[in-house]
């Protein structure tokens, strides 16, 4: 099993995580590696954009998924775009992400902690 640098707890919950829900799924040609163009609603915080290698899922999977991102990373430009949040998954042995999924009834914006 693969171990890292060990952090406070100050450094984690400076990490700003939020559920929110994908609204809009594009094909991200542009990008290096196979991703997606998404926006994810999260509520009281409005949609934000991200660029995502989930290309493992269809875009009906990722519609109107819950999901589990990082808010408060400066915007990342991504070829032609911009991404304002990491979507987060776990990648499993095959190198794939497996998106981290939320309780169904977490409201969107909520924090995670």
């Amino acid at each position: 099993m693969e171990t890292t640098d060990s952090i406070n707890r100050a450094d984690f919950e400076r990490v700003d995580m939020r559920v929110g829900r994908i609204v809009a799924v594009e094909p991200f040609p542009e990008a290096r590696k196979p991703a997606y163009r998404l926006k994810v609603d999260f509520g009281p915080l409005g949609v934000k954009k991200s660029s995502a290698q989930v290309t493992n899922y269809t875009p009906e999977e990722l519609q109107g998924r819950q999901v589990v991102a990082v808010v408060n990373f400066p915007p990342k430009q991504i070829g032609p775009a911009i991404s304002e949040v990491l979507v987060l998954g776990g990648i499993d042995a095959d190198g794939e992400v497996r998106l981290l999924c939320p309780d169904p009834d977490c409201e969107l914006g909520s924090k995670v902690a």
